[in-house]
């Protein structure tokens, strides 16, 4: 008898359209996307574009109906993270269970603004997944993309979901998950709707007590890392590695190289070394030397440029420059510079990875420079640019920033020249996206402090000087190459980028770019340097927002992914 006649004796109801109709054809679309997954050599994390690529590939190979691609595409993220996920401890899971599961009839449990609150009564299967899931540790939450979920994804309280839900809220939470780089195995109901619905409980269970130990699945503990790396700047660790003289230029230095700001650039280092060298016990020295000295070309390229931007503020408190003076400030960036190529030269590492690691940092030290110095350039004898040049510049004076931190942790790990090529790709999208970042938030200042977007190099500019018809292009051109212009045009400038919606231009741009970086992760196989990857795209340019259950009514302008609050600096 088929498993769709035992369901109607038992008087439930048939999967919906889109799901298989029997367990026994789930199940072998399983065994089927497994042996894709692993034939095809494919890494976790995938976007929902890729997951459906995949999915269409599978379902043309085995003539299974298009209706499927959204199942499919569940089964095959689920496939990527499983190993990730099973090696994830239980008390660091969260179970997260759709109220519908509940009868309707029969549940006494209560709802509150976050969830359901279980009675126990055992009228549905929700009481003995809580108590079991419970007993192994898990968090459990009884609702559907509560915003409670996203809070415990951003502050890494949870490293892992176990969520059940109907494919279309699976398909809406799908973007934050995707972008928080967060391992989940999901299990899909059979059919929508928000009670008495069914799910596939052997799959539940199968994954809910599922665990592995094995160390040679790559796993970043952020907390850790970021831990370990703060560690490495309190005074005592750095004078026992830069180990100074006592002299007073050296007393101002490290004074500015300890000061806290985010230490982006060390931590992405470590975690690249971390990634790549799973299970492996390497001393700390050397990740350590390379992460100050990371933070050191960092700092020394923020005294100089707050000397040529004139900033007079810095982390709350006076620049260097505004303290002591431009030449002591230019002194203690130079000193700066000499101590992070001193710390590569010291590394206990073979000679030619040695020189690798000097070469990688001196080749990204120029190109910035290149760049600043393109910049510096205009300002002295403006002109109107287009966008790609102002893009170009863009590309050489933030890229290598991120490209030296990663490329340099990468290579102490020994990573190859196609995982090289990926990092390279991946700094140079994200150095773009972060300028581009920039120019927006300067335009969304309120409108006298905008004055400082037409300072320097702006693709708003370039973008409005491309789109504005004959007079307002006039009038743009003139003010590339004049700062008088500027000045006294500046309310029409506005007005000028407002009729264009120049803000939305460049906010697309800064999308595309965003999103080839994200594209640039594909050819990684490493699951945990992808992961963290793609969690710094979301971290920088804010991809987190709240989610509603599948029911909810969407307010205001609902944007989705993207549009947070930025998180970098």
């Amino acid at each position: 008898m088929s498993d769709l006649n035992l369901a109607l004796i038992y008087n439930a109801r048939p999967p919906q359209a889109d799901i298989p109709c029997t367990l026994r054809e789930r199940e072998e679309l399983r065994r089927i996307v497994r042996d894709y997954a692993e034939s095809n050599s494919l890494c976790a994390p995938l976007g929902i574009a890729e997951l459906e690529r995949h999915a269409e590939i599978l379902l043309n190979q085995y003539k299974w109906p298009a209706r499927f691609r959204g199942f499919v595409a569940v089964l095959i993220n689920n496939t990527l993270w499983h190993d990730i996920f099973t090696a994830i401890p239980y008390n660091r899971r969260l179970l997260l269970v759709p109220k519908c599961l509940r009868s309707a009839e029969k549940c006494r449990g209560i709802m509150d603004e976050i969830g359901l609150i279980c009675a126990h009564c055992g009228s549905c299967i929700i009481n003995d997944l809580k108590r079991q899931a419970e007993e192994l540790g898990y968090a459990v939450l009884i609702a559907e993309g509560s915003p409670v979920v996203m809070s415990l994804i951003e502050t890494r309280q949870i490293e892992a979901i176990l969520g059940v839900s109907c494919l279309s809220t699976l398909e809406r939470v799908f973007p934050y998950m995707e972008a928080g780089a967060v391992p989940g195995i999901a299990i899909p109901l059979l059919y929508d709707g928000c009670e008495n619905t069914a799910i596939d409980t052997d799959w539940l269970w199968e994954a809910l007590y599922e665990t592995s130990e094995n160390p040679s699945i790559p796993r970043l503990n952020l907390e850790e890392e970021r831990n370990r790396v703060d560690s490495w700047f309190s005074k005592e660790e750095l004078d026992e590695v830069i180990r100074p003289e006592g002299t007073q230029t050296e007393a101002i230095a490290m004074d500015w190289i300890a000061l806290s700001g985010k230490r982006w650039r060390p931590f992405l280092a470590s975690c690249t070394f971390t990634a790549l060298t799973p299970g492996n016990n390497i001393s700390d020295n050397n990740i350590r030397r390379i992460c100050v000295a990371v933070e050191c070309f960092h700092k020394a390229s923020l005294i100089h440029d707050d000397i040529e931007d004139n900033d007079d503020i810095r982390y709350g408190q006076e620049t260097l420059h505004a303290r002591y003076g431009i030449p002591v400030a230019l002194n203690a960036g130079d000193l700066l510079i000499g101590w992070g190529y001193q710390l590569l030269s010291e590394l206990d590492v073979a000679a030619q990875v040695k020189a690798s690691l000097i070469e990688c940092a001196a080749h990204a030290h120029r190109i910035m420079c290149l760049g600043q110095g393109e910049e510096l350039y205009w300002s002295r004898h403006p002109e109107s640019l287009t966008s790609n040049q102002v893009i170009e510049i863009f590309r050489r004076k933030t890229s290598p920033a991120f490209d030296v931190a990663l490329s340099l942790g990468a290579l102490l790990a020994g990573a190859d020249s196609s995982v090289l090529a990926c990092l390279h790709q991946y700094s140079e999208a994200m150095g773009v996206a972060y300028q581009i970042r920039d120019d927006l938030e300067d335009y969304l200042l309120p409108h006298e402090k905008r004055r400082r977007l037409l300072d320097n190099p702006s693709i708003l500019m370039a973008l409005a000087t491309e789109q504005a018809k004959e007079e307002a292009r006039q009038l743009l051109l003139r003010a590339w190459q004049e700062p008088g212009v500027r000045e006294r045009e500046f309310d029409h400038i506005m007005e000028i980028f407002s009729d264009l919606n120049i803000d939305q231009c460049a906010r697309a741009l800064m999308d595309s770019t965003k999103a080839r970086a994200i594209e640039s992760l594909a050819q990684l196989n490493n699951p945990a340097l992808k992961g963290l990857l793609r969690r710094v795209i979301s971290k920088i340019f804010g991809d987190f927002d709240l989610m509603g259950c599948c029911n909810d009514t969407q307010t205001g302008d609902d944007t989705g992914p993207g549009q947070g609050a930025s998180a970098a600096g």
